[in-house]
């Protein structure tokens, strides 16, 4: 039996005029999860949107929220997501000096725990943590900004990070955002990917839907 694939819209991607339509198009979609970009304009050159935005994505949404967390000290705000009702919050590798308190403070809460990568951080600092991680979020663009291009050299990591993950006997999930589109999802999913996060590549399209349909039988 062939591995499952996740996708996880971006709504990031999204028109900010009409997020509610974008989130019900999620609903009624084969999107398994709803994927939230948190940027502070200071970890990253950008600034997406921020509690009150989640609160109201949170009362619309019925899959999972998947947040990522691109701010520095994350950790200030552990609870505060766990109150709004998300699934899977996702915090970076570079803005966690104690990563491994974090993430079981987040466990604790009973979400799942996810740490993301920057394209230039290698998968060895992982190490000693895989084991408690549920999510592994590869980031195949510069985080900050979507519509990116694919840094064809995430293909290694995630080749690398999934015999990680099977060598340790980790349950976590291979998630990747940046770039991906039909054109390489396939490729990234024979790569060890289990999630895809797509932007532009759903919200730009000219059915978003179909475009989720389309990725999720890509793989």
């Amino acid at each position: 039996m062939s591995r499952p694939i996740y996708i996880a819209p971006s709504l990031l991607a999204a028109d900010f005029l009409h997020l509610a339509e974008a989130v019900e198009l999620v609903n009624q979609s084969e999107a398994d999860w709803l994927h939230l970009d948190i940027m502070d304009g200071v970890f990253v050159p950008n600034i997406s949107f921020g509690m009150p935005v989640v609160e109201s994505v949170a009362r619309l949404c019925k899959k999972p929220l998947d947040v990522h967390l691109m701010i520095i000290q994350p950790e200030r705000y552990i609870e505060t997501f766990y109150e709004l009702g998300v699934h899977h919050l996702i915090l970076h590798y570079e803005a966690s000096l104690h990563l491994h308190r974090y993430i079981e403070r987040i466990h604790q809460l009973g979400m799942q725990a996810g740490v993301a990568l920057n394209p230039h951080t290698p998968i060895h600092v992982l190490d000693d943590m895989v084991h408690m991680i549920d999510i592994v979020l590869i980031m195949s663009v510069n985080p900050g900004f979507g519509g990116q291009q694919f840094i064809s050299h995430s293909l290694h990591k995630i080749r690398q990070m999934k015999e990680k993950i099977l060598k340790t006997g980790s349950s976590a999930k291979i998630e990747v955002d940046g770039g991906v589109d039909l054109q390489n999802a396939a490729e990234i999913f024979r790569a060890g990917a289990d999630v895809l996060v797509a932007g532009s590549s759903v919200f730009h399209a000219p059915n978003p839907a179909e475009a989720i349909h389309l990725l999720k039988h890509a793989c």
